[in-house]
C-alpha cells in the first residue's frame, strides 16, 4: 500500500481503494478514457454554444441601447480615423494570422511537428491543439447562423462573406490556435524563455482583435465574443485531453527546485548513492548529463551510471546497484527496462524511480508521469514512496518472471513481434510502428481456443483473439483497453477480446472507447463454453491459461517464446517507487 502521509494514505494516480473497485462517494476521481473525454468535449461544447448564442441575442436584442453598447459605433469610428497607409498594411498582416487559411496551416504543422519531432510522439498534446481549434470554428458556425448582427457603419478594408458580425472568427480561431501553442509552450518547454515566447503567442489574438476593429470588419463585443469563445474551446478540450494525470504541470525553475523539496513538499534534501541503469540506445549523452545534475541537485552525488546490454536489459545491473550499496536505483529506459529492473527489484527496499526513454512507457504514462526524462526524474525525486503492484508470470518455455504494465498472448503480442522485427521503422515511428503492424498480423493470428481458470475456480473454455492481463489500463493515446485497472489494489485486470464479423468488431470498439465495464470476478466467470461476448473483463490474484496450440506472447511490449501455457499472479506491493506527489 502507498506511504501514509499526515496521518492518511498517500494517492497514486489513479487510486482505487485496495481490494475493490472504484466507488461512488469515495471522494476518488478514476483515470478517464477516450469515452468520458468524448462526452465531457460534448456536453460543455453544446453549453459554450448556448452560452455564446444568449450572449449574442442579448447584444442584438434587450441590451443594445444600453452602455458600453451605445458607444461601440464611436470606438469603430475613431479607428477609421487612425488609418494610414502603414498601419493599414500591418493591419492586413495582423487579421492574415487569424484567417482561416493561416490558422489550419499553422495548427496542421504545428500537430505534425508534435507528432515527429519529439522523440516520443506527443499525441495528446496534438489533439488538445486541433481538437481545440475544430471546437471553437463548429462553434462559430453556430453562432453565426443563430445570431444575426450587421457590421459596422464604417468603410471595411476586407471583403466578407455574409456572416454576422457576431462574433469574430479571425479573432476566436486565433485564441485557439495560439492560445493553445501557448499553453502547449508553458506545459512541456524547459528553456527560461518560455514565458516570453507564452507571452507572445498569447498576445497575437489581441492583436489580431485589434486589426479586425482597425479594418472595420467587427464590433468591439464580436471581438471580445472571438476571445471568449477560443478560450472556452481551449478550456474544455484542455481538461479532457490534457488534465487527469497526462500532462503534468511545468517543473520548478532549475534554480528553486532544490529549495523546493522542502518549501513546497515538506520532503527533507534526499542523500545517500544513486546508481542509474540506463539503456544505451534511447540515452545519448546529454540525457545522462541532465540527469546527473537533476541527481546531484536533490542530494545524490556523484551517481553511478551502469549501462543495459543486449544480453541484459536491466536486471543484473539492477541487482548489482543494491549489492553495491545504491539507495536509488534509477531506471533511465522503455518498457523492456523497467521490466527487468523491476524484476530485480522485486520485495526490496531500495526505491526505484522511473525515466521513461523508451517507445511505449506503459507504467509511466499511466502514473502520470512527464515523458520528459529531466521532469520525470525531477518530479519523483520531489515526491513520495509509494508500494506499486507487479504481475507475477510463467509458462512453457517462460522462466517466472515480473511485469510492470501488461503481458498477453494472440492478436496484441503477435502486432509487437512484427513491429518490433523493423528497428529502423520502430525508431523512426515509435508506438506508431506497433498500430502500422496491426493489418498485417490481423489475418495471419486465428482465433484461438483457451481453458481459463481464475482464482482456484472450475476452469472454463471460450474462443478469443487476445487475452491480455494488466496491472494498468491505459494504452497509448489514452485508451483505457483495461478501465478498472490499478497499479495498487493487489489485483489484475484480465480482457478477453472474442470480436465476430464487422458487428462484432464494432459492438467490442464501442465497449472499449466507453471504458465504463465492470470487470466480474473468478465467481461470475461463465461455466463450461464461453457466452460469446465480443469483450469479457475478469478481475482476479490468480489465473492460468492454457491453450489449445502455440500462441504469440508479450511482456510488457516485449515478444516471448510462443507457448501453450501462462501462469499469472499478482504481486502486491511488490515494487517500491518514488512518484510525484499527487495534485503538486
Amino acid at each position: 500500500m502507498p506511504t501514509a502521509v499526515s496521518g492518511r494514505p498517500a494517492e497514486l494516480p489513479g487510486e482505487r481503494p485496495a481490494g475493490g473497485r472504484t466507488a461512488a462517494g469515495n471522494g476518488r476521481t478514476a483515470p478517464r478514457g477516450v469515452g468520458w473525454s468524448v462526452r465531457w468535449i460534448a456536453a460543455l461544447a453544446i453549453c459554450q454554444a448556448a452560452l455564446m448564442v444568449g450572449i449574442g441575442l442579448l447584444i442584438t436584442g434587450p441590451a443594445r441601447h444600453l452602455w458600453p453598447l451605445t458607444v461601440e459605433d464611436r470606438v469603430n469610428t475613431g479607428f477609421e480615423g487612425m488609418r494610414t497607409h502603414s498601419l493599414t498594411t500591418l493591419s492586413w498582416f495582423a487579421s492574415e494570422a487569424g484567417n482561416t487559411g493561416t490558422v489550419i496551416a499553422v495548427t496542421l504543422v504545428s500537430c505534425l511537428g508534435l507528432l515527429w519531432i519529439p522523440r516520443l510522439p506527443m499525441w495528446r498534446q496534438a489533439a488538445f491543439l486541433a481538437l481545440a481549434v475544430s471546437l471553437q470554428s463548429l462553434v462559430f458556425l453556430v453562432i453565426t447562423v443563430a445570431v444575426d448582427r450587421h457590421r459596422p457603419e464604417v468603410h471595411r478594408l476586407d471583403g466578407s462573406l455574409p456572416t454576422s458580425s457576431y462574433t469574430s472568427g479571425h479573432t476566436g480561431a486565433a485564441t485557439a490556435v495560439y492560445g493553445g501553442l501557448a499553453v502547449l509552450t508553458l506545459s512541456r518547454m524547459r528553456s527560461p524563455w518560455r514565458r516570453v515566447v507564452a507571452g507572445v503567442l498569447f498576445l497575437i489574438p489581441v492583436v489580431v482583435g485589434l486589426a479586425r476593429l482597425y479594418r472595420g470588419m467587427h464590433h468591439p463585443t464580436d471581438v471580445m465574443g472571438g476571445l471568449v469563445n477560443g478560450g472556452l474551446a481551449l478550456w474544455i478540450v484542455g481538461r479532457a485531453v490534457l488534465t487527469d494525470g497526462f500532462v503534468t504541470a511545468p517543473p520548478a525553475s532549475r534554480s528553486t527546485r532544490t529549495a523546493g523539496v522542502v518549501a513546497e513538499g515538506g520532503v527533507p534534501q534526499r542523500t545517500g548513492h544513486a546508481a542509474v541503469v540506463f539503456n544505451p540506445t534511447v540515452t545519448d549523452q546529454a540525457d545522462r548529463d541532465a540527469l546527473r545534475q537533476v541527481l546531484e541537485e536533490h542530494g545524490y552525488g556523484a551517481p553511478k551510471f551502469i549501462e543495459t546490454t543486449a544480453d541484459d536489459p536491466g536486471g543484473g545491473q539492477s541487482t548489482e546497484a543494491v549489492r553495491d550499496g545504491a539507495s536509488l536505483v534509477v531506471v533511465c529506459g522503455g518498457d523492456g527496462t523497467l521490466r527487468a529492473a523491476a524484476s530485480a527489484l522485486a520485495g526490496s527496499t531500495v526505491p526505484l524511480a522511473l525515466v521513461p526513454c523508451g517507445t511505449g512507457n506503459l507504467l509511466a504514462r499511466n502514473l502520470g508521469l512527464p515523458l520528459s526524462p529531466v521532469d520525470a526524474l525531477d518530479a519523483a525525486l520531489r515526491g513520495t514512496e509509494h508500494r506499486v503492484d507487479l504481475g507475477r508470470v510463467e509458462g512453457d518455455g517462460l522462466p517466472a518472471t515480473h511485469f510492470a504494465a501488461m503481458c498477453g498472448a494472440g492478436l496484441d503480442a503477435a502486432m509487437l513481434q512484427r513491429a518490433n522485427a523493423n528497428d529502423r521503422t520502430k525508431a523512426s515511428l515509435g508506438w506508431l510502428a506497433y498500430v502500422l503492424a496491426l493489418p498485417r498480423v490481423w489475418s495471419r493470428t486465428p482465433r484461438m481456443s483457451v481453458d481459463v481458470r481464475l482464482d482456484g475456480a472450475p476452469a472454463h473454455r471460450r474462443t478469443a483473439r487476445m487475452v491480455l492481463i494488466g496491472n494498468v489500463g491505459a494504452v497509448q493515446g489514452g485508451m483505457r483497453l483495461l478501465p478498472d485497472a490499478r497499479p495498487d489494489d493487489g489485483r489484475l485486470d484480465l480482457l478477453i477480446l472474442d470480436p465476430h464479423g464487422l458487428g462484432g468488431w464494432i459492438s467490442a470498439l464501442w465497449t472499449l472507447l466507453r471504458g465504463t465495464a465492470t470487470p466480474r470476478s473468478a465467481a461470475d466467470a461463465p461455466a463450461g463454453q464461453a457466452d460469446g461476448a465480443p469483450v469479457a473483463f475478469f478481475t482476479f490474484r490468480h489465473a492460468e491459461f492454457t491453450f489449445e496450440r502455440d500462441q504469440p506472447r508479450e511482456l510488457d511490449g516485449d515478444p516471448t517464446a510462443p507457448g501453450r501455457r501462462l501462469t499469472v499472479e499478482a504481486s502486491p506491493g511488490a515494487l517500491k517507487m518514488l512518484l510525484p506527489a499527487r495534485g503538486k
